[in-house]
């Protein structure tokens, strides 16, 4: 199913996904793809970092249950808290120090839904599930970061690229272009 272009209806459909992962995660100490990261941790980037970027630019965000407590609860009062800045000032101009001028829905969708959409991945691979990832919306992103690649190597936010064959599925090559390897596997820590 393709991913709405509207950036709330994206948000919802992209943030929903990411719940349905969180909700279906039994072990949060598990590790993720991203070196050193567990499943808590992908929760914890998501719910953190984004309130700060939203406050650079004046837009507060409500303080919600720590991911260390309840990862569940944190992600449901996060999610729910964007979706609601994304329906009732999503047209509003949103001026960040570093990000530019956008219109806040925009920026939303730029810098974060999309974010949330990647970590998807992360989250399911932790758990060993397939995240069921939007074909398009891949292709998408990975159109849009090849020509800026330089700049995104240089922010520090994204690990060398991983090599995938370019015939590979683009989620594939998606997350080998932003350093995670399509390959990765969970360890069984039950085996001896």
């Amino acid at each position: 199913m393709a991913l709405p272009d509207d950036p709330a209806d994206r948000h919802a459909a992209v943030a929903g996904g990411f719940g349905r992962l969180v909700t279906q995660t039994i072990d949060w100490s598990a590790p993720a793809p991203v070196d050193g990261w567990t499943a808590r941790d992908v929760v914890e980037h998501l719910v953190t970092w984004f309130p700060g970027f939203l406050a650079g630019g004046g837009v507060d965000l409500p303080t919600g249950p720590s991911v260390a407590d309840d990862p569940v609860a944190a992600w449901r009062h996060h999610s729910d808290a964007v979706q609601s800045v994304l329906e009732e000032r999503g047209d509003e101009s949103f001026t960040h120090p570093r990000a530019g001028s956008h219109r806040l829905a925009d920026a939303v969708d730029r810098f974060y839904t999309s974010d949330v959409f990647m970590h998807s991945w992360d989250l399911a691979r932790a758990g060993g599930r397939d995240a069921g990832l939007d074909e398009d919306f891949a292709a998408q992103l990975l159109g849009g970061m090849r020509p800026i690649e330089q700049l995104l190597r240089d922010s520090g936010q994204y690990g060398p690229s991983v090599p995938v064959p370019d015939d590979a599925p683009v989620v594939d090559r998606l997350m080998g272009f932003i350093g995670r390897d399509p390959a990765w596997q969970p360890v069984d820590r039950g085996a001896s």
